[in-house]
């Protein structure tokens, strides 16, 4: 059957650009959680849904184009350098924010639900403009 002998010699690559995806989500989850002030963990384990949008908003923000990378790349080494763009980017939108609306720490902590999804918002949003951008 030649479906499932490109399967066999196709399933090696897959699991290599799987591997690397999730090692990059959680790369992104780690450096994202520094440079919050707040918890977003121990927020989440106490019911704090605010922190919960903020942290899945920016999550999904960052793998959008890491999932359009992995499509549309050439090798593993492109999905990683277009993959650190994406995090930079959720990194200047999270720095931005943060600039613009100076009492969010204190209001994610709070657990007010409207910065919580100004904050995922604003990340998936310039998530999806990033992603775009990916596709050449």
């Amino acid at each position: 059957m030649p479906e499932l002998n490109w399967l066999v010699a196709a399933f090696p690559n897959f699991v290599r650009y799987v591997v690397v995806g999730f090692a990059l989500a959680g790369l992104f989850l780690w450096i994202y959680a520094l440079i919050t002030p707040w918890r977003e963990f121990a927020l989440i384990r106490t019911g704090n849904s605010a922190a919960a949008i903020a942290l899945v908003g920016a999550l999904l923000g960052f793998c959008l184009p890491l999932a359009n990378t992995i499509a549309h790349s050439s090798s593993l080494t492109d999905v990683v350098l277009w993959s650190l763009v994406a995090l930079l980017v959720q990194v200047v939108v999270h720095l931005t924010l943060r600039l613009t609306m100076p009492y969010l720490k204190q209001a994610i902590e709070a657990n007010e639900s409207a910065s919580g999804i100004t904050a995922g918002g604003f990340s998936l949003s310039f998530g999806l403009i990033n992603a775009a951008c990916l596709t050449y």
